[in-house]
């Protein structure tokens, strides 16, 4: 059997691509990093890694050796979770979600983890794809999606809808969106242009259904799903963000949501890995979810 410390160390090396990195991470030297790389090769009989100046890439021996290592860290996972199956209060709960409803979700959460200190709750805000493969790959235990799930893949629980708004300054005259949004200047985030693409299809607003994306001027760029209104709010530009986030900002007094002639919303959806049994410390999460709507409206 392979050195499973051996397979940790390759596995990690992979994953953060660097040397270096890999051993303040795992509180080892870099020489000892590279004995255990030499070590797992001579192991496996092939070289694992293309040395290509300071940097690797992984053979095909390699990729197969990471995939095993992937493999025996979800069946540790299964293992641990098996463990305590029948256990209502105890153990991880790992869910990956978009940034907003982590706003709304991760104090709810808490609730319950205050209710059965036993448990441990993670929250990971994270776009579609990659909550898709983290699910399949065993990271995380349940998913939140806008994108349709693949049934062959995900067992699916439909959640909802979660509005999309159109965020302006407050006072900000509004009878011509288009030229308004031309002024102001768009304030980006990681997922604002595939809001916008879809409020400009969806809304009715025929000003907007025929306007050029293209020319749109951009005011400002942040990646924190907190601090994305505050330049709205202070005047500075406009964005799209889900009504979840919009309610979450503590200056929502500051900012006006433009109406347009149809709501804009996408679907929400939970997804667990394919005929994954998931233990009893998840039926509350998935109660909550699944009847309070706290995510959807």
């Amino acid at each position: 059997m392979l050195n499973i410390q051996w397979l940790t160390t390759f596995k990690v090396l992979v994953e953060q691509k660097h040397f270096t990195r890999t051993a303040e991470l795992l509180y080892m030297t870099q020489p000892g990093v590279s004995q255990h790389i030499k070590k797992l090769e001579q192991a496996c009989g092939y070289s694992l890694l293309n040395r290509i100046n300071k940097g690797f890439e992984l053979t095909e021996q390699g990729l197969a050796v990471y995939q095993y290592a992937l493999s025996l860290e979800e069946q540790e996972a299964r293992l641990l979770d098996s463990l305590g199956v029948n256990d209502p209060g105890k153990g991880d709960i790992r869910l990956a979600c978009s940034g907003s409803q982590a706003l709304v979700l991760y104090p709810r959460l808490l609730e319950l983890q205050q209710a059965w200190p036993g448990l441990n709750v993670m929250v990971e805000a994270a776009p579609n794809h990659k909550i898709f493969s983290n699910v399949i790959a065993g990271e995380m235990d349940l998913g939140i999606v806008t994108q349709q799930p693949d049934p062959n893949q995900f067992d699916i629980i439909p959640l909802g809808r979660e509005p999309l708004c159109m965020v302006f300054p407050a006072g900000m005259p509004l009878s011509s969106p288009w030229q308004s949004m031309q002024r102001l200047g768009l304030i980006e985030h990681p997922d604002v242009r595939h809001y916008l693409d879809i409020f400009t299809g969806r809304c009715g607003e025929p000003e907007l259904q025929q306007a050029d994306l293209r020319v749109l001027s951009v005011s400002g760029y942040i990646n924190q799903i907190s601090q994305i209104l505050l330049p709205v709010s202070q005047g500075l530009g406009f964005t799209l963000l889900p009504l979840a986030a919009v309610k979450a900002f503590s200056d929502s007094d500051k900012l006006q949501l433009l109406e347009t002639p149809n709501a804009v919303a996408e679907s929400l959806y939970l997804v667990v890995k394919r005929q994954r049994k998931l233990p009893a410390r998840f039926d509350a999460v998935i109660e909550l979810l699944q009847n309070e709507r706290v995510i959807a409206d």
